[in-house]
């Protein structure tokens, strides 16, 4: 079920037009509905506010845009989650983490092996989180930590494909569609080549693109930092958002 509801009462011209045309959120609309069964009409008008900005939103024909995530990796039973990534759960052997508080290994800086888990507000989804990032950021609109902070108790633990069905509602009504994805996935362990097909599927359905023009690469961080102590996980997106035009505009 989607999140928000936007009420699509312009036309697709008037969506490039001055602050009074910019797009309208509201639970009253009956047109498109974004609204899951958990957000209140407070919550809806307090983020649709956020995406009306004062300014044009040009339509320009191509658009570029980058997204950037990181998050702590801990135990399991201190992250209460497990490791979420592009929609997928990374099932994975207990791994050799670096205890660098002490908190579960004798000593600190010890290896503790261990189920890994996410430490984030909602389920820490990096790929997602960048992947609505970057849209936002390509549209010039607030990043989603202004639409969704992450000190709010309404979106904890939320699934972010419910960030990403929003994300691409917003870049539907703006008049655009996904040109290309680059998502560069950093972690050093767990593996996640087996997991790759299963987040790319992800991600084509939620942004209603075509494989061809999405594309996901992992690498280790070579052991160094958070990142190679499997203390962390980032992802960086680079997409390009292009200009629906003529008879593509249903689409």
């Amino acid at each position: 079920m989607k999140l928000l509801t936007i009420l699509l009462t312009a036309t697709a011209a008037s969506a490039f037009a001055p602050a009074a045309a910019s797009p309208k959120f509201s639970t009253q609309s009956k047109t498109t509905t974004l609204l899951s069964s958990t957000t209140d009409e407070a919550t809806e008008e307090e983020i649709s506010s956020i995406l009306r900005p004062s300014y044009a939103i040009e339509p320009i024909p191509l658009r570029i845009g980058h997204g950037f995530d990181i998050h702590k990796m801990v135990p399991f039973e201190e992250a209460g989650q497990p490791v979420v990534i592009g929609g997928v759960v990374i099932d994975h052997v207990d791994q050799k983490w670096t205890d660098k508080d002490g908190k579960y290994a004798e000593n600190p800086g010890d290896i503790y092996e261990t189920q890994l888990g996410v430490l984030a507000h909602s389920d820490g989804d990096v790929i997602y989180h960048s992947l609505v990032d970057a849209i936002f950021g390509a549209l010039t609109l607030p990043d989603i930590g202004q639409v969704f902070q992450d000190t709010d108790p309404r979106w904890k633990g939320c699934d972010s494909a419910k960030f990403m069905e929003h994300a691409y509602d917003v870049m539907k009504y703006y008049g655009y569609r996904i040109g290309n994805i680059d998502v560069t996935l950093i972690l050093e362990r767990p593996k996640v080549a087996g997991f790759k097909p299963r987040m790319k599927e992800n991600i084509v359905k939620l942004l209603h693109t075509t494989e061809g023009r999405v594309n996901i690469k992992a690498r280790t961080h070579e052991k160094v930092d958070s990142m190679g102590e499997l203390r962390s996980l980032s992802c960086h997106v680079v997409l390009t958002l292009e200009k629906v035009v003529g008879n593509d505009a249903d689409l």
